[in-house]
């Protein structure tokens, strides 16, 4: 079970926005990450629970962020709720969408085993709701996906696979790159992998 830290910064500005601790493991359903995150003085600001099914589906998800919170799965495309701070008002939604994403790295890995793509596979498209910070507002997003090549790089424990993927906004043509080893991102847009005490979990 890799437990680690992330670091988190804004893509563009490069203004740290805080870090993210997390676990995650394989289970008996699929893949399961769970996380807490803190601002950049430390304090705490939120926590992932993601679930994702042995296709990648997402059958559960959990975010609490600013006081605010998501409760979604995949039915009917991609279903949630979402309750403002005081709990008085609760809305629901409902997008044909594949999956979720949003600022946490577990996202881009959950993405990567619902796609299962090789170095062979075209690009392929994927309709995603992303919830935004800081009040975890939906966005239904379209993205593109290719996996650009996998290497191995030796370590203590074995060869590593590293999997780079070059991902796509379709609504801007955006492009940048993400690198995955088993269920570990070491590098995204915003990501940085600061410490990770066992390796990452193979599919």
């Amino acid at each position: 079970m890799p437990r680690g830290r992330y670091s988190l910064h804004d893509p563009h500005d490069h203004t740290p926005l805080g870090e993210e601790h997390f676990h995650c493991a394989p289970g008996p359903s699929g893949w399961r990450y769970v996380a807490r995150t803190t601002t950049p003085s430390g304090d705490p600001s939120g926590s992932v629970d993601l679930a994702v099914d042995d296709l990648g589906r997402p059958i559960r998800l959990e975010l609490h962020a600013a006081d605010w919170q998501v409760r979604g799965a995949a039915l009917d495309g991609v279903t949630w709720v979402r309750t403002d701070p005081t709990g008085t008002h609760a809305t629901e939604g409902n997008v044909r969408a594949h999956a979720f994403t949003g600022t946490s790295p577990a996202f881009l890995v959950a993405i990567s085993r619902l796609l299962r793509l090789t170095p062979d596979s075209p690009e392929t498209r994927v309709r995603l709701v992303a919830f935004t910070d800081p009040v975890l507002a939906p966005l239904t997003v379209d993205q593109s996906w290719a996996l650009v090549k996998s290497e191995a790089h030796a370590t203590d424990n074995g060869p590593l696979i590293v999997d780079e993927y070059q991902v796509s906004a379709l609504d801007t043509g955006e492009r940048h790159t993400v690198h995955i080893a088993g269920d570990v991102v070491l590098s995204a847009p915003g990501v940085e992998l600061e410490e990770l005490d066992t390796p990452p979990n193979t599919f």
